[in-house]
């Protein structure tokens, strides 16, 4: 139980990390990873770029629950709430 737990917030994890890379290059008009995200922090919007690769976790929750792994969905929907009070403690400060 504990290791399908922790193997749906490593995927939860990953799926942000590549989310967020996506939602990066999309959005970055070009520019390379490193310098859209300094300039997303500079500008205020990092927290913003850091939901919308969230969005990947979505998929990774639902192909869990498809396949009746109940407990690595319940992983990724901990890292997705984890990610979302994350997100707005960094919005707050």
């Amino acid at each position: 139980m504990k290791k399908d737990i922790l193997i749906g917030v490593l995927v939860g994890l990953i799926a942000n990390c590549i989310g967020l890379y996506f939602a990066a290059t999309l959005l970055g008009r070009g520019d390379d990873f490193t310098t859209v995200i300094m300039a997303a922090s500079k500008e205020g919007f990092l927290g913003k770029l850091i939901s919308l690769g969230a969005i990947l976790n979505l998929g990774a929750f639902f192909v869990f629950i498809k396949k009746r792994q109940d407990y690595r969905a319940r992983g990724v929907l901990l890292i997705t709430v984890f990610i979302a009070v994350f997100t707005f403690v960094f919005k707050l400060f």
